[in-house]
């Protein structure tokens, strides 16, 4: 989270951690409210505190809500409505149970991660530009291609009577090239479906617990607001049927600019290293 100091206008806002506790949350949700209304603050900063009950009806507060109606109310997904590391551990090993279930034996959850960070590497000019989806998806057919790739040169070896280390480079680069060519599309796309698949159904379960009390509590005091989710990630609580869905109405994500972000990474790649970039915090407003 950032604050912008340059007028005074912009009011510092101390970045919260959304955790497991119900009045942390409902001071986060606060403070996006005052973010959202920064125009009817005093033209003083107002010092925050967080061991003040700052839920505690004042002149201050009623004057700001009443002078302004809550229209618009965004949230973070990852770590902020849920932890990610136990929603990720299950999303992987769906992605390893898909894996098994089309042939491709004795993979680990881990191997998705593994293979991404690899990924990642061997792209570094672009890695930077590609969003998980794209890197996973790649991690998933790598992954395909190195079984197959291995179960070629086992079963030449022993056809041949011979071991692995001991086949031509003809053979090895063959089977390479043969196992590229031998994974299909739609199953790569069918587990990576998978992971996304699960991916949702464990954020609903890791829900924490006191946010359907919130969300409720806030449509029944703002009835027209408009609640979205603002993400750099996969998720989508549109996808939460169980949950969250019933709540939001829109769902921004990182990865649903490519060409957006791709510019934006360029950009910031060709300023020298002591440059002004208060255009980058002029671009999110």
């Amino acid at each position: 989270e950032r604050s912008r100091v340059q007028s005074s206008k912009y009011k510092i806002v101390k970045p919260i951690s959304l955790l497991n506790n119900k009045s942390l949350l409902h001071l986060s949700v606060f403070a996006l409210v005052l973010v959202h209304i920064h125009s009817f603050l005093p033209s003083k900063t107002v010092p925050f505190h967080t061991t003040t009950n700052i839920f505690q009806k004042t002149s201050c507060t009623e004057s700001i809500l009443q002078a302004k109606k809550l229209g618009l109310l965004t949230f973070d997904l990852d770590d902020t409505l849920y932890p990610i590391a136990p929603v990720v551990d299950e999303a992987n090993s769906a992605f390893a149970r898909a894996m098994n279930k089309y042939g491709y034996f004795d993979i680990l959850p881990s191997d998705i991660v593994e293979m991404g960070k690899q990924v990642r590497r061997e792209n570094s000019e672009f890695a930077v530009t590609m969003t998980h989806t794209e890197v996973r998806r790649m991690a998933i057919r790598r992954k395909m291609e190195d079984f197959v790739y291995q179960n070629n040169l086992r079963e030449v070896a022993r056809d041949w009577g011979t071991d692995v280390s001991s086949l031509t480079s003809t053979i090895v680069v063959n089977a390479r090239r043969w196992a590229e060519t031998s994974v299909s599309e739609s199953v790569v796309q069918a587990v990576l479906d998978a992971w996304e698949m699960e991916r949702h159904h464990a954020s609903e379960r890791h829900l924490y617990p006191e946010l359907i009390d919130v969300f409720q509590q806030i449509k029944e005091d703002h009835p027209d607001v408009i609640i979205g989710a603002v993400t750099d990630g996969k998720a989508n609580p549109l996808l939460m049927t169980f949950t969250l869905a019933q709540f939001f109405d829109f769902c921004q994500s990182w990865e649903d600019d490519q060409s957006g972000r791709s510019k934006f990474f360029k950009d910031l790649d060709s300023v020298e290293g002591n440059a002004d970039l208060n255009w980058i915090y002029d671009a999110a407003y």
